[in-house]
């Protein structure tokens, strides 16, 4: 088994902000795992600063691992030796479990979700758009130019979020919304009064993460238990085991691939959540069409889907599942195994 990696600098369409600060490059990293036969398999790593992670960490994570220990070990196996090497770094590991299921998807030949026991049903799922924080004028060229797409994804937490709301509606007046506040309202109160007004708009689904991960559990429950719309976890969840806190907590949960160390962990913690009575949402960073993809084959187990990273660049060096009008598709995947993902103008046959 060979491995090997690259750094790559995404650039957005627009500047990426939300209350964390402000993004114009993102920087991953593409893994690559080769195995006897050649084939081979991608991964990616979109590193979350939030968790201390930056493509630094990845690379030097990534340069500890012993190609060889991934050689015969299967994906569970490999996935506690990665743990072995260190108890944080998901993203780095999401790469190479990526990578793995690519090439094991390969030999089968299978498409990942096939490999999973899992079905994709063409023109079911519909990914939302993302609309970062911004000044009315930012917002609605931001809106403008999700046009195409049905459902958008507003972040709050800025210095006027009625302004930013009104903004999205002068430009989109009935599209259904999700409201994602990263954390940023720091009382329960504020984030109730904060929710019940959002409430009075009748096309807003749901709101991600309107209080920091560090809130108490009690102040959770509370919120859960007084808001008119219903609450998701996304900072606050990161793991198949956290779920019987999060069933007490929240509605929802939102599972990202780099969050939860890849499809494996990913799997597992939309499985628990859904066994536990919680919606689902497979969500997404930056990220190229290798991530995107890799999160859409888990689509069978997820209620809303954030697909949209890929959707945020003007250079995806890959292409994978589509999303025309939001609609995740793999019809027209340039590769029908694995991943189903393949270097932009290239397909499967001419480069595995």
């Amino acid at each position: 088994m060979k491995l090997s990696f690259q750094h790559l600098d995404l650039h957005l369409a627009q500047p990426w902000v939300i209350t964390r600060g402000r993004t114009d490059v993102k920087k991953v990293v593409i893994v690559e795992l080769t195995d006897d036969d050649e084939i081979v398999g991608r991964g990616e790593a979109a590193p979350i600063s939030r968790y201390k992670e930056s493509a630094k960490t990845v690379e030097a994570f990534l340069r500890k691992i012993d190609p060889q220990r991934l050689r015969t070990a299967s994906v569970p196996e490999a996935m506690v030796y990665l743990d072995r090497l260190s108890s944080h770094d998901y993203s780095a590991k999401c790469a190479v479990n990526l990578a793995l299921i690519d090439i094991i998807s390969k030999r089968c030949g299978k498409a990942t979700y096939d490999y999973l026991n899992l079905r994709f049903t063409e023109q079911k799922y519909i990914t939302s758009y993302s609309i970062g924080l911004g000044s009315p004028d930012k917002i609605r060229q931001k809106v403008q130019a999700g046009h195409p797409y049905p459902i958008l994804k507003l972040k709050l937490g800025g210095p006027d979020d009625h302004a930013a709301l009104k903004a999205l509606r002068e430009v989109a007046p009935g599209k259904l919304i999700r409201v994602d506040a990263n954390e940023a309202w720091r009382t329960k109160e504020a984030a109730l009064k904060n929710i019940e007004w959002l409430a009075n708009d009748n096309a807003i689904q749901f709101v991600e993460q309107p209080l920091p991960a560090s809130t108490p559990a009690r102040d959770w429950i509370w919120l859960k238990q007084k808001s008119p719309l219903p609450i998701f976890a996304d900072e606050s969840h990161h793991h198949a085991k956290d779920t019987n806190l999060t069933a007490l907590c929240f509605h929802g949960v939102n599972v990202k691939l780099v969050k939860m160390g890849g499809i494996t962990g990913s799997f597992e913690a939309l499985s628990a959540a859904k066994k536990a009575g919680l919606k689902t949402m497979l969500g997404c960073m930056i990220e190229t069409s290798i991530l995107i993809s890799a999160a859409a084959h888990l689509a069978e187990l997820s209620d809303y889907f954030d697909l949209d990273g890929n959707l945020l660049i003007t250079n995806d060096p890959y292409s994978g599942v589509t999303a025309h009008k939001g609609v995740l598709s793999f019809a027209n995947a340039p590769g029908k195994t694995g991943l189903c993902v393949a270097v932009r103008g290239e397909t499967q046959a001419t480069r595995p």
